[in-house]
């Protein structure tokens, strides 16, 4: 059953009554027999299609129109669910773009005799609006209202970003890591990948089929799913469990009528789990086959005390099974970045994630998403104010992190060009005593050598390797970003002459308040590191902060009318040796 309720309904809400996104949907399903697998679970197929569902629903709700699935992002499941467990699906809307929108996700589940509720997994699918007779769809955009729909409205733009660059950092990814991978180990008594390969047929009818009359995304995921289990199985003759899923894209439409020809194979097995490659294609008649969808699916088989069981090696086909088998080896590497960097505990030391271009994408998120999330707070205490410079505090987490503030007469995009280049910030900031850019990561993403003064007498300076993320707004209510956090690279070791520091979220957001008014904000999370440096500010000791804030002002109103900075001329990532696996 689906919750649409309060459908249309107004952002202001009577005194007392709960605010509710009007674009949230939620479902509710109790899980029978039918939608079970013979172990007594949720089919994860069947999941895939109410969470499909719930969330196509919120789309359509917002785009008062037709929508279809675009893609969906990688998902990590969490736990099983069993017959007689209820699931509940809630979707909304994070963001609208043109005519493209993320609905976020979230599935949990509640066990009725014993009034206990869990998560299941967390996802963000895109969804596109139809084109309507009268041209294209332009959606309406959203208004956050909360604190953590502000989050998620910010991230989104970041989210979109890593979706539209996926498939070329993971193809530059693997191309990169496949030479470092050697070649394929020969074990005996290993299964023949061949063994696991399987090929199904489906008939698109009626019943597959959405309100559009295309077949259902989550229809075709299900299915996707359901001949990547038995390749699954048929490599450790036992019942798998699904794990996560990589990205799934679609990149064209199946209608009723269609023929979905799915195939899947075990790409590679490990220790605890294995990589199950998948694909659906579609046609009609004589027609040639269509790429429909295409996915990497992460099985585990558990044993009785449900720990994970140690699994059988594959013996890869030759050409393309080697070819998927070092690639499968790459993914895992991926995945185990992402995991590594979104789990890491921000208050643990050493605060730095090694940089590799594995964990790229994921790093220049997290990098980014910290800063936004710090941009979201709405509880600062104003702590001092000095020459229209203002400071802010705040004690989070057993953390300390701070703001200044102030508004400049630049226009935004060049005061975004100006901060955005470390090298130019000695040039006002007195604890800036040298910057080098080390490596230019991608466009927009760039690595450099922060060298800062000692603050003691005859003391070490310090050194930071800061990785700087520098965002453009995706409209006109976002800000320019430049998110700042530390990562470590084996190039660029500790050196006896400083000490090595750590920041772990610090930057500027930038945004224009008119076309005369630009508005600054320099967020930083005091680590030990930085401590030192702000400790006398934070306490009312001293107004250095103020005096390199103004300092900072008079650098952007003198450099105003120059031409925009050039990008750092440092090597490409693309061209970097070989770096140690660190993680």
């Amino acid at each position: 059953m689906t919750s649409e309720e309060g459908k249309g309904a107004c952002v202001t809400m009577e005194i007392g009554e709960a605010y509710r996104n009007p674009t949230e949907v939620t479902m509710s399903q109790i899980v029978l027999p039918c939608h079970s697998n013979h172990c007594g679970e949720l089919s994860a197929g069947q999941l895939l299609k109410w969470m499909d569902s719930t969330a196509c629903l919120s789309a359509e709700r917002h785009a008062g129109c037709s929508c279809v699935t675009a893609s969906v992002d990688d998902i990590h499941f969490e736990h099983t669910i069993g017959v007689g467990n209820v699931v509940t699906i809630i979707a909304k809307v994070n963001r609208a773009f043109t005519s493209s929108m993320e609905v976020g996700i979230m599935v949990t589940c509640e066990d009725l005799y014993t009034d206990t509720h869990w998560r299941v997994c967390q996802a963000f699918a895109t969804f596109v609006a139809r084109r309507r007779e009268t041209g294209k769809v332009q959606l309406k955009q959203l208004t956050p209202q909360t604190q953590m729909e502000q989050m998620e409205y910010s991230l989104a733009a970041e989210r979109r970003r890593m979706r539209l660059i996926h498939a070329e950092i993971i193809t530059d990814l693997l191309s990169s890591s496949t030479a470092q991978l050697g070649e394929c180990r020969e074990y005996q008594d290993a299964v023949p990948a061949e063994r696991t390969r399987v090929e199904s047929v489906e008939l698109v009818l009626p019943p597959h089929a959405n309100h559009q009359v295309s077949t259902f995304g989550g229809q075709i995921m299900a299915w996707m799913e359901n001949v990547a289990t038995i390749s699954a199985s048929r490599l450790c003759n036992a019942h798998p469990t699904l794990r996560s899923i990589d990205m799934f894209h679609f990149r064209g439409p199946s209608h009723i009528g269609d023929r979905l020809v799915l195939k899947s194979i075990v790409n590679n097995a490990f220790k605890h789990s294995m990589e199950v490659g998948v694909c659906a294609e579609a046609y009609q008649g004589g027609e040639p086959q269509r790429h429909i969808n295409s996915a990497f699916m992460t099985f585990e088989v558990l044993d009785a005390d449900r720990k994970p069981r140690t699994l059988p090696r594959i013996r890869p086909e030759p050409v393309d099974g080697k070819r998927r088998y070092q690639e499968a080896i790459a993914r895992k590497k991926i995945r185990l970045d992402r995991k590594y960097i979104i789990s890491c505990k921000q208050n643990e030391v050493p605060l730095s994630v090694p940089w590799d271009p594995s964990n790229q994408m994921y790093l220049s998120y997290n990098n980014v998403s910290a800063l936004k999330l710090m941009d979201t707070i709405n509880n600062w205490v104003l702590t001092s104010e000095k020459n229209k410079v203002r400071l802010y505090t705040l004690e989070e987490n057993q953390t300390l992190c701070f703001k200044v503030e102030m508004n400049v007469s630049v226009s935004a995009e060049q005061t975004f060009h100006l901060l955005s280049d470390l090298r130019r910030r000695k040039e006002w900031d007195r604890h800036y005593q040298a910057c080098e850019a080390i490596m230019k990561a991608d466009e927009d993403d760039t690595i450099y050598r922060v060298r800062t003064p000692s603050i003691r007498k005859g003391g070490k300076g310090q050194d930071f390797i800061l990785l700087a993320s520098c965002r453009k707004p995706c409209d006109v209510r976002d800000p320019y970003l430049i998110a700042l956090r530390s990562v470590t690279l084996p190039t660029h070791p500790p050196t006896v002459d400083y000490n090595r520091g750590e920041v772990l979220c610090a930057g500027f957001t930038i945004l224009e308040e008119s076309s005369a008014v630009t508005k600054v904000t320099y967020y930083n999370q005091a680590t030990p590191g930085v401590l030192p440096y702000i400790s006398t500010d934070i306490v009312g000791l001293s107004s250095s902060f103020s005096s390199a804030f103004s300092a900072c002002s008079d650098f952007l109103e003198a450099n105003k009318d120059s031409s925009a900075t050039s990008a750092p001329q440092t090597k490409n990532a693309a061209n970097m040796p070989p770096l140690p696996k660190e993680l």
